[in-house]
């Protein structure tokens, strides 16, 4: 989006990393997490290519075309998948905000400001989503009290699960703040992507 450099390559880099490590997420033995992974991963590298500053870089009016279609797709496709999960239903949120900022930076690339008309609905409706998405993310990454010492609370895809008695050891790549942690990264990066708009 056409903000500042300097903020512009930070959210660069964060989408990166975020990107990077839900690749190495997609080695988990678990499908459900690879599967996971592998859409975080595409909208972790597809917020990174947007996220360039425009100072540096102006992608020709195709390339958004192809962003459009790539996250149209994808959110066909997790709305097939949300079917039966809430989780799947913040991808769709965010394929759908992917597909209408590249749609956005295609009808008009050069003056996204929306002239004087105000705020779009359907910015307004996704930057609200969007705050109330990182502030529960926020609040679920904060550690609970353990009450008496036997109930280890962990957050899951869908919300906190909580585990009674000795806990198995999983890999860094599939512990649930960690995940966490990155789709919350996600979320800001999201946010201030669709301030820019």
């Amino acid at each position: 989006m056409h903000g500042p450099a300097s903020p512009g390559w930070l959210l660069v880099a964060l989408c990166v990393a975020t990107g990077a490590y839900c690749l190495l997420r997609m080695r988990s033995p678990v499908e459900e997490q690879r599967r996971t992974a592998g859409g975080e991963a595409l909208m972790g590298f597809g917020m990174a290519a947007m996220a360039v500053p425009a100072a540096v870089v102006t992608p020709p009016r195709w390339a958004w075309l192809v962003c459009t279609a790539v996250f149209g797709a994808a959110a066909l496709r997790a709305l097939w998948t949300a079917r039966g999960s809430r989780h799947h239903l913040h991808h769709l949120m965010g394929t759908v905000a992917m597909a209408y900022m590249a749609a956005a930076m295609t009808a008009a690339p050069a003056h996204h400001a929306h002239g004087g008309t105000g705020v779009p609905a359907l910015t307004g409706a996704l930057l609200l989503y969007f705050t109330g998405y990182v502030l529960r993310s926020g609040v679920r990454l904060l550690p609970s009290a353990v009450a008496g010492g036997a109930a280890v609370r962990a957050v899951g895809p869908a919300g906190p699960v909580r585990a009674v008695g000795p806990v198995r050891a999983v890999g860094w790549g599939d512990r649930p703040e960690l995940s966490q942690a990155c789709r919350l990264s996600m979320g800001i990066a999201m946010l201030a992507m669709l301030v820019t708009l």
